[in-house]
Formats: C-alpha cells, structure tokens, sequence
C-alpha cells in the first residue's frame, strides 16, 4: 500500500471529527488515528511529529509557528558550538551544540520521513532529523514514534538510534523528553509541585521566569504538566517515572490559533549521556483534555515503589561528573573510573519520603585510595545538598563486588521529602580507580544476608569477620 492510500486509510478513521484546514499546518500531509474522545495526527511534511491534537470539537491544541514547534523529540549532545564543513550556528544558538530535532531545522527545511505506517491503531515513523541551529545538515541518528490512543490519551513510545562519526564521549546533558507547544488560549502553566502527590493537594500555577528566557524549571511530583486555559481545559504531558520539567508562556496569551507565534512550552526534563552510538528510548503520554482527567491519568501511573535503579544495560537517568564510563552499551553493571579529585554520580530527580526509606542498599565493587564513600541527599525545593546532607560509609575497595547498606536514617539532617541522591565514591583519584554499579535501592527496612557467591564474594561460612559484611553508614 502507498503512502496516498494510507493517509486516506487514516484520514477515513476521523470521518465523524470535523477537522478544518486552518486546523492544520500549512503544506502539511497528515497520518490520523481518532477514536470517540480525541484526535490525533503526525506531519509527515514536519518529520512525523504531532501537530494535531483535538477533542471532539476539533480545535487544535498544538502550535505550528514553525519548524521548532509541534511536539517533538529533541536531543543535545556536546560540541558546543556544533559546526559541520565549516556552518556555524547563529549567534543565538551558539549555546544548543549538537541538536538534531524531529520536525526539521530553522531554515524551514523539514526532516526526512524514512519510514511510515499507520494500521489504524498505532502510527509509526522513523526520521531522519536536522540539526536545528545548522542549514540542512542531517543528524548522524535516527527518531523512532509509535503514536496510539487510550480513550482521552495520546501514548507515545520514542526512541534514539545514535550513528555519529564523532566519538568523543561528551558529558550528559539536560534532554527534551519531549518538548511539547500548545497555541495562545493554553497559557496557563499548572503543575502539582508539593510533598504530598496523589492526595488530592492542591496544584501549583508555575510563575513568569524573572531572567530573560521565558521558561522557568520546576519539579512536578505527580510526573505531570499542562498548558491550561481560564477553564482549566487543555493540554497535559505525563512523563512516567520523571518529575523534571522546564516551561512557560512566550506571547499573548487569549485567541491565537495553530499558526500563530504565541505560545506555550513543556518539556520532561532528564540530564542524559547521549554516547556515539547509543539506543535511547523513552515514553510519555498527552492528555487533552480537563485538569482533572490529566491528574487521574498521570495517578495511574504511581506504583508507591520506592526508587530503585539497576544498571544492567542502562544508566538509569544517572549521570557523572569528573568522571567517565565505559560507553554503550551498558553491561552487568554500570562501569564509572575517574583520575581526577571530586568524582560525583547523581540520581534523576524522582520523590520519596525519608521516613518511608531509612536504608540504603548499594550493589557495588569500588578500587579507589580510600575505605570510604559518600551518600548525600538533596530535599525538595532544595537546589542541592546543603551542609551536612551526606553520610560517609565504609567499603572495601578492592574491586569485589559487595552489597553496602547505608543507614540514612541515622543521619539527623535525613528527614521530610527527598528528590535525588548523589554518590561519591571517592574524595580524589588516580588513574586506575572505579566503581562498578550494580544496583541502587531505597529501602524500608533492613537489607536481607548478602547471597557471597552471587555478588562476587566467599560463601558466609568462608567471610573474615567484618571483611565481606553489609557496612552501616557513618559520617
């Protein structure tokens, strides 16, 4: 089946939805799925992002000013500035290095659809994205969707193939996961930004940025955000799992429709090494609809599990600093060396009680100059760590594979809601030194007996006392 035949096949689901042409992008080509509740389309003309979006009346919620709206998949890697053959940036978007985005770039040239299918129920496109700062430069990467609907409920599946000649290894970086724009009437910014998530507790209206960029950073701890009108109506981005999120208002706000420049941002937020040739992939849902149906979707989401990170084959949203890794991919445990002093590891942002978890338990074999690490805990609505949120634990650094269990609850300062953990494995370095990563978990109790032989270590009855046993923490 050809493409023409397809888009009829999908434009024949939204018979019973009105959807005008202002509704719609300018030289668009668009892939529908509908179902009684909403309306959703890709541009295959605009690299197959979302650029409709509608309830039963058909007004569309997203905004097509241009190429870099839409809602997208947008990803940042080092160099900063990124040139190719000599183009460089603009002044402006010196500061953005290697951006290739999903729609296409901003000199108007849209993104290469690759492949593209749409059976009724799911629409799938793979891209070739541009480098959005550069003139018709195509990203060494490839963007995968797969767009379906649930009831109100756009759900998104979105993965990064990465195919760069250049493989340097460049620090994480801050992630659109994805970025989302709606039009002027959703100029409202509402999150919940409280301890208390799912208790009904009341929602937070974000406020203007006070600097120069219009988008503020906020942490919303029901993993929910919306662009909302004076109803409470509009569009919400739930990123399961992440509560990191960047946004705001740039314009008027009021009438204004899919094509005016006025207009609203999300975007989930997560700092992300993005290696040479790494697969990444990620999910996140839209709601269009009332803030009520947003909260409940974003509610079934919430396990109550405790944070938990095992690194086989992933990085878990973490990401370091002063130091390096082995790259993609990621084996049976996270692999972090470092030869310089400060070697950091920090957790994505996530929300737990420190009542709820007083235990630590650390999978980890450590070869550094020190029988010592370090825990800290940054707390909500904290920017960081403060004096004295940390907690120094013993471990044997001698390459073997242990279980630690750290007792933050022992600490006075370790107390009401937490957002993110950082591990110091180290005060300084040397060439030679690591920690490898097993696994991070939050813990309600106390850890079970270490099982030696599968993490590395004798059998118990074989232990030096004291040697291969879980340490308590201690500053």
């Amino acid at each position: 089946m050809n493409m023409r035949m397809l888009l009829v096949v999908a434009l024949s689901l939204v018979a019973s939805v009105r959807v005008g042409s202002a509704q719609v992008p300018r030289g668009a080509e668009m892939s529908f799925l509908a179902n009684s509740s909403v309306t959703v389309g890709v541009d295959l003309n605009r690299g197959g992002a979302i650029a409709f979006l509608s309830r039963e009346e058909g007004v569309n919620l997203i905004n097509n000013f241009d190429l870099g709206r839409q809602v997208q998949l947008s990803f940042f890697s080092g160099p900063v500035p990124f040139s190719v053959a000599g183009q460089e940036p603009k002044e402006h978007w010196r500061h953005i290095g290697w951006n290739p985005i999903q729609a296409g770039d901003d000199f108007d040239n849209p993104s290469k659809i690759l492949v593209h299918r749409n059976d009724g129920e799911t629409i799938y496109v793979k891209t070739r994205p541009l480098q959005w700062p550069l003139d018709d430069v195509p990203g060494e990467c490839t963007y995968e969707s797969w767009v379906c609907l649930e009831g109100p409920v756009v759900r998104v599946r979105a993965r990064l193939v990465n195919a760069r000649s250049d493989q340097t290894r460049y620090s994480a970086r801050l992630q659109e996961l994805p970025a989302a724009y709606a039009n002027a009437p959703y100029s409202r910014v509402v999150s919940y930004t409280g301890a208390r998530p799912f208790t009904g507790d009341v929602v937070t209206e974000i406020p203007k940025s006070a600097g120069e960029h219009p988008w503020s950073f906020w942490h919303g701890t029901e993993s929910w955000s919306a662009l909302l009108d004076e109803s409470n109506n509009g569009l919400g981005l739930i990123t399961p799992g992440r509560i990191f999120f960047t946004g705001g208002f740039a314009g008027e706000p009021g009438a204004g429709d899919t094509h005016a420049n006025s207009t609203g941002y999300l975007a989930g937020q997560g700092w992300e090494i993005l290696d040479h040739d790494i697969t990444y992939e990620f999910r996140y849902e839209l709601v269009a609809g009332s803030l009520r149906e947003i909260r409940a979707r974003a509610r079934a989401h919430h396990s109550g599990d405790l944070p938990s990170w095992v690194f086989r084959g992933s990085r878990c949203g973490w990401h370091h600093v002063n130091a390096g890794d082995g790259g993609w991919p990621i084996g049976e445990s996270w692999e972090v060396e470092w030869d310089r002093d400060d070697p950091r590891l920090l957790s994505p942002f996530t929300l737990w009680q420190a009542e709820e978890a007083p235990l630590v338990e650390i999978e980890a074999a450590f070869r550094t100059g020190s029988d010592t690490a370090v825990l800290y805990w940054q707390r909500h609505v904290s920017d960081g760590p403060a004096a004295g949120d940390r907690i120094r634990f013993r471990i044997n650094p001698d390459g073997r594979f242990r279980r630690y269990e750290v007792r933050l609850g022992d600490a006075e300062n370790y107390r009401g809601p937490m957002i993110r953990l950082r591990l110091d494995p180290a005060d300084a370095g040397s060439a030679g030194d690591f920690v490898h990563l097993k696994a991070i978990r939050l813990k309600a109790g106390p850890a079970t007996p270490a099982e030696g032989e599968a993490h590395g270590t004798a059998p118990a009855a074989e232990q030096d006392p004291g040697e291969e046993e879980v340490h308590p923490g201690r500053e």
